[in-house]
């Protein structure tokens, strides 16, 4: 159903913005309020995400909301604006933390897991986007702001290793999780996602063709790649509930181009510009922090020495709750990373 042209298209894709529209310093830290380090690293990492700060800068959002109470797409903005345009070092996600009850069951005094967070903010902007449309078809769902920057679909193919029959299905997705026990890299990660997986025995599938169980194949592939692609590294043991504390690298770079249901295309770039880093032996506390990358102005006298002109860079820095910190690419790649962040 989700693969079907949608009826009404909610945001169109041609206002959305992948650079920067302004040129941006790293803007202010954000203060524990408790155990709330969960929290404020993705709050960064949506802050620093182009495509997305764009938009709530805009504030096209609010100026036509028309939501009573609660609304996580004017909660955004708000925040998002007093980063940027914040002249301290740190400020407090006071409306965030006051309002988390309507976000997901997490709360301030108590530890969270910044991907469950992820996940519930992103669901809970999402049905701000829908606010207000009644009898949307599924398909017009996925044509939100935050559909078109975070969203993508997965396929599903089934093929009957008997008859060779082959039956696709498809899911949209906002982020995607990955195994990561038998991988040291996230390419091999995403190799492993996409490698096709048997299905026999308790797990065989009625073919539509054959008329009965059968064994089969089923491989997942990336079938409409998103904007911003969000990667999960799944660090938690479900039968120990451990941390999977292996190293997994990751590039600066990543073509997904591999990982599609067509592969025969151009390259598929995608650029780093966030990461949250858990530290702790266990899942189920630790801290959390965050790398984002930011455009910071530059400022050079003209050839006659005389009137300033400006260039950007993209330069990365460590937030660790209230602290802002300046730091290099390879700090960056040698973290022990949870969640990454990669632009396309």
């Amino acid at each position: 159903k989700e693969m079907t042209p949608p009826q009404r298209i909610l945001f169109p894709p041609e206002k959305i913005y992948m650079d920067w529209q302004q040129i941006w310093r790293p803007g202010a830290g954000l203060y524990n309020l408790g155990s709330t380090c969960y929290i404020n690293v993705i709050l960064q990492c949506l802050t620093y995400t182009p495509p997305l700060a764009n938009y709530l800068l805009s504030s096209h959002h609010s100026q036509f909301c028309h939501q009573q109470g609660f609304c996580m797409m004017c909660i955004m903005e708000e925040h998002v604006r007093k980063v940027l345009y914040s002249s301290v070092s740190a400020i407090r996600p006071r409306a965030v933390i006051k309002n988390l009850k309507f976000i997901g069951e997490f709360k301030p005094d108590r530890p969270g897991d910044a991907y469950e967070f992820l996940c519930c903010t992103l669901s809970a902007m999402q049905r701000a986007c829908l606010s207000g449309s009644i009898d949307l078809d599924i398909s017009s769902h996925t044509t939100t702001i935050i559909h078109q920057i975070f969203g993508g679909f997965l396929r599903f193919r089934v093929t009957c290793l008997s008859c060779q029959a082959v039956s696709d299905s498809y899911k949209t997705f906002l982020d995607v999780l990955l195994k990561i026990k038998a991988a040291s890299s996230l390419t091999a990660a995403l190799e492993n996602f996409v490698t096709p997986k048997q299905l026999d025995g308790k797990k065989c599938l009625k073919c539509s063709k054959c008329k009965k169980k059968v064994a089969a194949s089923k491989r997942i592939t990336i079938h409409h790649t998103p904007r911003v692609f969000t990667v999960c590294l799944g660090r938690a043991d479900v039968r120990s509930s451990r941390k999977i504390s292996q190293v997994v690298e990751y590039p600066e770079y990543l073509d997904l181009q591999p990982y599609v249901s067509d592969t025969a295309g151009e390259l598929l770039l995608y650029s780093l510009y966030a990461i949250v880093v858990h530290s702790g032996h266990t899942c189920l506390g630790g801290h959390f922090f965050c790398y984002t990358k930011a455009k910071k102005t530059l400022q050079f006298l003209s050839r006659h020495g005389c009137l300033p002109f400006q260039a950007s860079n993209g330069l990365w820095y460590k937030m660790d709750d209230e602290t802002v910190d300046g730091c290099d690419i390879h700090t960056v790649l040698g973290q022990q990373a949870y969640l990454l962040f990669y632009i396309r």
